[in-house]
């Protein structure tokens, strides 16, 4: 019972100090959100690479540097998937990445919870965002997790519809082991 209970600690364990992450596709989501004629349709994209600094006790240290390759995307329809990564929308061959970079990390109500600030870049447009997240030690690494809206015009992807939304939700989930 004991040996248990400090596996849960150092599962759910905060990260209080100064680490170096590699992020991994195993474990980690980007799942978005749009309304297509009225329904919440959705995908994943994968290809999460990058680099994460990160301490919870010394933000100003802290450092995320993520991408996702829009080869991934996966709306469980094949046929909307090709059209999603044409030039119509994200121009995968042209743009092959989506990049989330932090400028400012600002505490939250306790170590686990926190605002991200920086810049997100789709098809050459960087806009800055802000958004809560929460940090937590998982399996010897840590995952981070948010979630935001951004508007998909703005980025460039589509053009204006009576049918698709212009606001995605974006949920992000990032398991990243230690380096």
């Amino acid at each position: 019972m004991k040996k248990m209970l400090i596996a849960i600690l150092i599962c759910t364990a905060t990260i209080t100090h100064a680490q170096n992450f590699i992020p991994t596709d195993e474990g980690s989501k980007l799942h978005f959100v749009i309304k297509n004629f009225g329904i919440n349709t959705g995908g994943d994209v994968a290809g999460i690479k990058g680099k994460i600094k990160f301490d919870a006790k010394h933000l100003s240290t802290s450092l995320f540097d993520v991408t996702a390759a829009i080869s991934t995307l996966d709306t469980d329809n094949n046929k909307r998937d090709g059209h999603l990564k044409s030039g119509d929308y994200f121009d995968a061959g042209k743009y092959p990445t989506i990049h989330l970079m932090s400028t400012e990390i600002i505490p939250g109500a306790d170590l686990k919870h926190f605002i991200f600030k920086g810049n997100l870049t789709i098809k050459n447009v960087t806009k800055q965002i802000e958004f809560p997240f929460t940090a937590e030690g998982k399996d010897g690494g840590a995952l981070f997790t948010g979630v935001f809206e951004i508007s998909r015009i703005d980025f460039g992807v589509g053009k204006e519809s009576a049918t698709l939304a212009n606001k995605v939700m974006v949920n992000l989930k990032v398991f990243a082991k230690a380096s």
